[in-house]
Formats: C-alpha cells, structure tokens, sequence
C-alpha cells in the first residue's frame, strides 16, 4: 500500500506537461553540453587556441544570424501548432508555410554573409571558416524542435538531437587534427544538423500525417509581419547575452580571445537553465492565465521560487569548480579563463531574476514590452560592454555581462508596473 502511495505522485509528477517540455529540453541541452565539454579540450589540442577562438567568433556570427532565420516562429509557432493539434489541414498549412519562411531566411542570412565576405570584405581573419559555416542556418531553419513542442511529443527531437551531436563528435574525432581543417568544425555541425532534421521532416510527413504544401507567400508575409517585434527582441536578447566574444574581439588578440571565449562557452551553457524553464512552463502557463489567474499566479511564483535556488546551486558551483572546469576543457591550467569563469559565474542566477517577468510579458502577449525591455538591455549592454573593454579589456566586459543582468530585471520590473500594475501586484504580492 505504502509503495503505491510513493509511486503515484511520482507518476503524476512525470505526467506533467510541462516537466515533460522541461526534461525533454533539458535533455537536448544536456546532451549539447556535453558535446562541447567533449568537443572543446579536442578542438584546442586539434586547431589550437587561436584557432578555436576564430571557430567560436564565426559560431557567434552564425547564431546572431539565426535569430533573423528564426524571426520569433521558435515563441510563436508551438502555440499555434497546439491550437491546431486535431485539424491536420490547418496543422499542414501552418507547418508548410513556417518551414518555408525559414528557408527563405536562411537564403537571404547566407546571402548577407557572402556580401559581408566576398563584397565588402569583412571578417578578415575567420572569412573561410564563416562561409563554410553557413550550412548552419539551414540546420536551423530545418529544425522542427518547435513544431514538436506545439504536439507535446519532446522525446523524438530529443534523441534525434543527440544522435546528430554524436555525430558530429566522431566527426571531429576521425577529421579535425590541424589548424588548416578548422573550416570544417562548424561545418559538420550544420552537416549532421541538417541531415537529421531531413529525417525529421520525413516522419512528420509519413507518420503524424503532415502534408508540405507549396508556400503561401501572403501567410508567410503577415505571419513575418506578426513576429517582427518577437524577431528584434530575439535579437536584442542575443547580442546583450552572445556578443561579448565580437565586442572583444576588436580590443584583443586571438589567444586572449581563446581563453575568453573558453569562459563564456560555459557560462552561455549554464545561462540556458533560465530560458528552458521558460519554454518549458509557457504552454501550460497561457492555458492557466486565460482559465484562472489565481492559479496561474501560484504556478508561477512556485516555479520562480526554485528556479532561483537552482540558479543559486549552478553559480556557487560554477565559482568553485572554474579551476576544476577550465582544466578539464583545455587539459591545461589558464588562469585567465578561471577568472572570467569566476566573475561570469554571477550570470546564471541573475538571469534567472528575470524568469518571471518574462513569463509574465509572454502569457499576457505583450510583445511590444519584451521588445522595449530587449532593446534597452541591448543598448545598455553595448555601451557598457564596449566602455569597460576598453578600459580593463576581457575582465571589464565580465563585469559588462552581469551588470547587464541585473539592469534588465529592473527594466523588465518598471516596464510591466507602468503598463501592466496588475501582473505585478498578482505575482509579486
């Protein structure tokens, strides 16, 4: 009798919608971490750490153009795939036309790149490995990740993820051995990437039932003209939390750039604990707003409790162990990138901060606020970032980072008290 008293909640606790979405995200997410605690300390030893910061500045050029391949369907598009889960014709039309509107993103960000390259020159010292990474955006804009959190159906994506991250460690394990194969490092990665989206596709046609239609070029245009403001919040978003590396980049040289970009590839890992708890409460979250706020408030001050203790656990932890870590990836001790590791070890927890806020913006569809608080936090983080490098270099733009987590909480904060006071008094009081 007791046994089956400790197992119901449990099973009840599994069979929660948005633990699922949490630990289906997690598992991707864990299985990219792990890649990369893998992946790093052969990179550095295969193309070298100047190199491997030239890899990692045309990954950040490339993520920073998959925001625009994105354009917000990654927050938009799982709501409208569950409002359509039983009507497979309107599911079809809206599948058809978001995958193609990404493609043709993804054509116009390789096109922009190649201008940047072979027009105007630009990126002088990474212009091979930034082209050959352009296959990434089309890995991105194959992605069907948000399509499966609209179907509540996690656990495919999920192993199909990690099965493309194994992938692409063999792959740098048998292929990258010199300096002059670093082109090809980002490359696999979109490589693999694409190919298992491909097989993706191919099982949500064949058995879920999903027809692709031609594209429907005026849905797909007031679809773009929906998400703009969740598209420049996107991207407001990212260059305030990933742009710390080019930034840095006009102030350094390589190998400091290495050790700086080793720091920060941990510290971009752990800040996505706050953004999953999002992602991951934000379907059941709409659906207890719109049925009762009272609920709704419970919910989300229970999640915001412990996601901040968890982010506590994550930055002690971080502080600690960065000698521990920065061993580990680089096989060598870098004392510089224990200190950044330690002073960007503040990040995860006061990115956390703000998990309610941001809850809040997106339940109550409030897509001009979140761009106004992205926006300031990017043009607070760009004058700040760009002052103190300047001045004390790497360990200036640390404190860059995290003075820019803190002051977005507070924009977030005032934003929502001046336009929205009773999302304010129902959550925090």
């Amino acid at each position: 009798m007791f046994e089956k008293l400790s197992i119901l909640p449990l099973s009840s606790f599994i069979r929660n919608k948005s633990i699922q979405n949490f630990l289906f995200l997690s598992v991707i997410q864990s299985s990219n971490v792990l890649i990369s605690i893998i992946t790093m300390p052969l990179l550095i030893q295969g193309i070298g750490l100047d190199q491997f910061g030239l890899v990692n500045l045309s990954l950040s050029v490339i993520v920073l153009m998959n925001i625009l391949v994105g354009f917000g369907y990654n927050l938009s598009s799982p709501r409208e795939v569950a409002l359509n889960q039983k009507n497979k014709n309107a599911l079809s039309h809206l599948v058809s036309n978001v995958f193609s509107a990404k493609l043709l993103l993804a054509t116009l960000g390789s096109l922009l790149i190649f201008v940047g390259v072979f027009g105007l020159d630009l990126f002088s010292e990474y212009q091979i490995i930034l082209v050959y990474s352009v296959l990434l955006l089309f890995s991105e804009a194959t992605l069907p990740l948000w399509f499966f959190q609209g179907m509540e159906k996690m656990k495919l994506v999920s192993i199909a993820n990690i099965f493309s991250k194994l992938l692409y460690l063999m792959g740098i394990v048998l292929f990258i051995h010199s300096p002059e194969q670093s082109k090809w490092v980002n490359f696999m990665l979109g490589f693999f990437g694409l190919g298992i989206n491909i097989s993706l596709l191919v099982y949500i046609h064949y058995f879920l039932g999903v027809t692709f239609y031609r594209p429907e070029f005026g849905a797909i245009w007031k679809s773009i003209q929906d998400n703009v403001l969740l598209f420049f919040s996107n991207l407001a978003s990212h260059i305030s939390t990933n742009g710390g590396l080019i930034i840095l980049s006009f102030f350094t040289i390589p190998e400091t750039l290495g050790m700086y970009s080793l720091a920060e590839r941990v510290i971009i890992i752990l800040r996505l604990f706050p953004s999953l708890i999002v992602q991951a409460v934000f379907p059941n979250a709409s659906k207890l707003f719109k049925e009762n706020e009272e609920r709704f408030y419970f919910f989300l001050k229970r999640v915001y409790i412990r996601t901040l203790i968890l982010g506590a656990l994550i930055t002690v932890g971080t502080y600690f162990c960065a000698p521990w870590i920065i061993r580990v990836l680089s096989r060598s001790s870098l004392q510089e990138s224990v200190l950044y590791l330690q002073i960007l070890s503040a990040v995860p927890l006061l990115a956390c901060l703000n998990v309610g806020n941001i809850t809040l913006m997106l339940v109550g569809d409030l897509k001009n606020l979140l761009f106004r608080g992205s926006l300031y936090m990017c043009i607070c983080m760009i004058s700040i970032a760009a002052l103190l490098t300047y001045f004390y270099g790497p360990v200036g733009l640390c404190y860059a980072i995290i003075s820019t987590e803190l002051i977005v909480f507070f924009i977030c904060l005032v934003l929502l008290y001046r336009h929205k006071r009773k999302l304010i008094h129902g959550f925090y009081f």
